[in-house]
């Protein structure tokens, strides 16, 4: 029997007849002179992925188990010599499970080793155990993004333009990431066919084509063939999903021009070279024209820029597409002065949307994929997540054959990783799939039923140590307090059968909503530093918000009126859709975020 005071983060069982650990996720982070890793257990041997900077990372889709008290890490390092060649040293690293808590950063000289874990126990116990979690198992529930993510697990861009045409910032500003690498780098590839990711963001690649400036009068060939062998491409997952088009607007005044020969000749064959793959022309630096305009001591700044772009940028390009509407923003991404970019992530989205989704098929992998990369609108990504859930499990609210025999927990569980997955947080070590982050968010629905909800629990630590919606002059390393008892003691109704439990569709709701726009708040907490990972303090910080704003108080009582009077499951789904999207949703947000005082985001502390 486990001791029910175990602090060490590994989920509680009853009794057990065997106790094998199961390792889901690895990450080592050392110096960058670490050339590649592996894991070793017993016999087996697995590479550890490289994501750059002397980071290394391999998420298990299938759990390794493993029954010893240890793991070894082989770190091969490669060493510089004065006037010689460099030679590779192998350093071995054990961890003993003694001192692991999942999620936790165990520190090795000049290694961090963070490991996910968890154990694989088998209960004679007849009684469902409260701290079990099945997701995907043979037989069990399996997530509905698990066959979009295997079909399409990154959304594919090309972007042409030259250089400085402000190409970095675009893409880091929506894509939330620092910087990109090659995958695999292979000799005599040309940049355009590089395969450019990041591991801030795993649903993205980019490929990156200089513009057609004479410089680089070979590169219209270049980009034409490259288009030409993606779009025979036989797997959807391998073909472009979206090109930007990325053209500086130009300051005619000061000699400036729109396009040099080799783009207008792109652009008059861009039908057939493009097809059908969804394109957007996209004016760069417009804050130059900004700066422009107002110095120039004209009118009205908007009237001004619509009709200068229109004449000067849109008009060009239409006359080398006969006059053809194109699809275009104009953005900057200068912080003092941003703009466009919600309006480019939204086109692009819509665009690729009418090209990859038929009217028999709701969701589509493109469209999910390209909704989950962009890290812009949170809008895009609800959406994306209701289409998912109307694809299976959401329509199983009421009547279903999806759910017979499976606890409110595992019915849960399956519909939280496909909201989550959704949204695509960089999320190195994993926490929004955590066990501890599922029963935090179950301990928020149990309020939407008086009759049912556990008791409050008194939160009330000295001052510096949690927070009641006061105003801290400066971000402090403060603990945060949960209104609301650890764990799933005490919400008994998550262990019962689904068909047997009372006003199922209000927990089914509320954990649909309430988890939306805990995600939500998190999103504008992260503000612009998307390409930082999730703290667990970030986490527990939206949480909390949620949980004493009247947002929550609002939603819960929209949910607890809501009594459908016939069978028909569509009323429910779309009363949540009614409720996730409402006018009002980013005030509300805002408002929330408002109240939260100053903290280090940064600092990971324990759930």
């Amino acid at each position: 029997m486990m001791d029910s005071c175990n602090t060490r983060g590994f989920p509680q069982f009853t009794t057990m007849t065997s106790h094998p650990w199961q390792l889901s996720s690895i990450k080592l982070q050392g110096k960058k002179d670490i050339k590649s890793a592996d894991l070793v257990l017993g016999d087996v041997r697995r590479p550890i992925s490289p994501q750059g900077e002397g980071t290394f990372m391999e998420r298990f889709d299938e759990r390794l188990p493993f029954a010893t008290d240890q793991l070894s890490l082989e770190v091969h390092r490669q060493k510089k010599r004065l006037f010689r060649a460099p030679v590779t040293v192998t350093e071995t690293v054990t961890v003993n499970f003694s001192e692991v808590q999942s999620g936790s950063v165990i520190k090795r000289g000049k290694v961090d080793i963070t490991l996910e874990v968890s154990s694989q126990s088998v209960s004679t116990d007849p009684t469902p155990s409260q701290h079990s979690l099945r997701t995907a198992t043979p037989g069990g529930l399996k997530p509905t993004t698990d066959d979009l993510i295997e079909q399409c697990p990154r959304f594919r861009i090309l972007v042409i333009g030259k250089t400085g045409a402000g190409k970095s910032s675009l893409i880091s500003r929506i894509f939330g990431i620092k910087d990109a690498h090659a995958a695999h780098d292979k000799p005599g590839e040309a940049e355009i066919e590089k395969e450019l990711i990041s591991p801030q963001n795993e649903r993205f690649i980019l490929h990156d084509s200089q513009g057609f400036e004479p410089a680089e009068r070979g590169n219209y060939g270049t980009v034409k063939s490259f288009i030409e062998v993606r779009k025979k491409m036989p797997h959807i997952k391998d073909q472009l999903h979206a090109v930007w088009l990325c053209f500086p607007v130009p300051i005619i005044e000061n000699g400036e021009r729109l396009l040099e020969d080799g783009a207008e000749n792109f652009l008059r064959e861009s039908s057939k070279a493009l097809g059908n793959i969804p394109t957007v022309v996209v004016f760069t630096k417009c804050d130059f024209l900004v700066t422009h305009i107002q110095m120039s001591g004209k009118g009205d700044l908007e009237a001004e820029m619509k009709q200068y772009l229109q004449e000067h940028c849109v008009e060009p390009i239409q006359k080398f597409l006969e006059g053809k509407a194109i699809f275009h923003v104009a953005v900057s991404s200068n912080p003092k002065c941003e703009q466009g970019h919600d309006e480019l992530t939204n086109l692009t989205y819509e665009r690729v949307s009418e090209s990859f989704t038929s009217k028999s098929n709701m969701i589509s992998p493109v469209p999910f994929a390209a909704a989950g990369a962009q890290r812009m609108v949170p809008t895009v990504k609800i959406e994306s997540s209701i289409n998912v859930g109307k694809q299976r499990y959401w329509r199983a609210l009421a009547t279903s054959p999806n759910f017979p025999g499976f606890t409110m927990l595992e019915c849960l569980s399956v519909i939280h990783t496909d909201i989550v997955s959704a949204w695509n947080f960089y999320d190195p070590s994993g926490y929004l799939k955590n066990k501890e982050f599922r029963d935090m968010m179950v301990n928020v629905v149990d309020n939407v039923d008086p009759a049912t909800k556990s008791p409050p629990v008194s939160t009330s630590p000295a001052p510096r140590d949690t927070f009641s919606g006061g105003s801290i002059p400066l971000a402090v390393a403060m603990v945060v307090t949960l209104p609301f008892a650890a764990g799933l003691a005490l919400v008994r109704w998550v262990n019962e059968s689904y068909e047997r439990l009372q006003n199922v569709h209000q927990r089914f709701m509320a954990y649909i909503i309430d988890l939306t726009h805990v995600l939500e708040i998190l999103f504008a907490l992260k503000g612009n530093e998307k390409e930082k990972g999730l703290t667990r303090t970030a986490i527990k910080l939206a949480i909390k918000a949620y949980f004493e704003s009247s947002w929550m108080k609002t939603d819960h009582e929209l949910i607890r009126q809501f009594k459908p009077t016939i069978t028909d499951r569509d009323v429910i789904v779309e009363k949540i859709q009614e409720v996730v999207l409402a006018s009002g949703r980013e005030t509300h947000v805002m408002s929330v975020v408002r109240e939260i005082p100053p903290v280090d985001l940064e600092r990971d502390e324990g759930w």
